[in-house]
């Protein structure tokens, strides 16, 4: 333990473990806007808020670490420099990658799946299981008591005999 110690009272040594605690704070920099223009950058977010990074396939292109959401939201910020609007833009990515790329895809014939999909899912399977309790409720015999099974159930609880 000694000995250990005594290889951090050496300058040399000392001075080697400073330089390495210190390279990495030495060696940061301030880090630097992804576009020069302000309003570049922040309309390629809003843009890039409704579109979907095509890796991640649950994130937005603007909040991906995929190398791909990068290089889309280059090719967004580059669309945006030619003075392309919005659903310009949008319609570029949707030739490139189709409807997919859209969080919120119009609503057209090709995409009525996914809007009225699930509803229609819901629907049936309602249908099924209203349709399967009536088929249920109509095979079960009904238990009714008859005048004489009623009677002896009041003689016996008033006796207090066990059947």
């Amino acid at each position: 333990m000694q000995r250990c110690f005594a290889l951090f009272c050496r300058p040399s040594v000392f001075v080697a473990l400073l330089w390495m605690c210190l390279a990495g704070s030495l060696m940061a920099r301030e880090a630097e806007p992804s576009a020069q223009d302000p309003v570049v950058e922040a309309r390629m977010v809003h843009i890039s808020e409704e579109l979907r990074c095509m890796v991640c396939q649950n994130e937005s292109l603007a909040s991906s670490h995929a190398e791909l959401a990068g290089d889309l939201r280059e090719e967004v910020r580059s669309l945006i420099r030619q003075n392309k609007t919005d659903d310009e833009i949008k319609a570029f990515l949707i030739t490139r990658y189709g409807d997919f790329v859209l969080y919120r895809p119009t609503v057209k014939p090709m995409t009525w799946a996914l809007w009225f999909g699930p509803f229609v899912l819901l629907l049936l399977a309602l249908t099924a299981m209203v349709m399967y309790l009536r088929q249920r409720q109509r095979q079960t015999p009904q238990a009714g008591w008859t005048d004489e099974e009623l009677k002896k159930a009041e003689r016996l609880l008033k006796d207090g005999e066990s059947a």
